[in-house]
């Protein structure tokens, strides 16, 4: 369980099946969830929500938006969200140059929860 039982954490995931998985599982160790399946929800929930801990994000999503173009104005407006990068394709990520990729975890999928779970904890503490 999460120590701070108010860490909201926001994925953004084209996979029904994934951000179920991902949804689930970050409920019940605590995290108050928010789901997005492409970059139009993300960028509505980021520009709704006043309070965002973490964002998860796919790199390759759907309307020709990647989680890098998600995650670079986020972090303009919010300099304090954390981000974790998670793909099937994790060189992409590293290619794109975004100096966000130097920092944010990546995630090659398929993924170990027990992993995530390590990152997040690292990243918010």
């Amino acid at each position: 369980m999460s120590e701070d039982a108010q860490d909201v954490v926001l994925i953004v995931e084209d996979d029904p099946s994934i951000l179920m998985v991902l949804s689930a599982y970050l409920a019940g160790e605590g995290y108050r969830v928010l789901q997005a399946e492409n970059g139009e929800q993300a960028f509505e929930i980021l520009a709704s929500k006043p309070h965002l801990d973490l964002m998860i994000t796919d790199f390759r999503l759907p309307g020709g938006i990647s989680g890098v173009q998600i995650a670079e104005p986020a972090l303009k407006l919010r300099p304090d969200l954390k981000v974790i990068f998670i793909s099937g394709y994790p060189a992409e990520i590293r290619d794109t140059g975004s100096p966000i990729t130097l920092t944010a975890p990546i995630l090659a999928k398929p993924f170990d929860l027990d992993t995530l779970q390590a990152k997040i904890r690292k990243l918010l503490a």
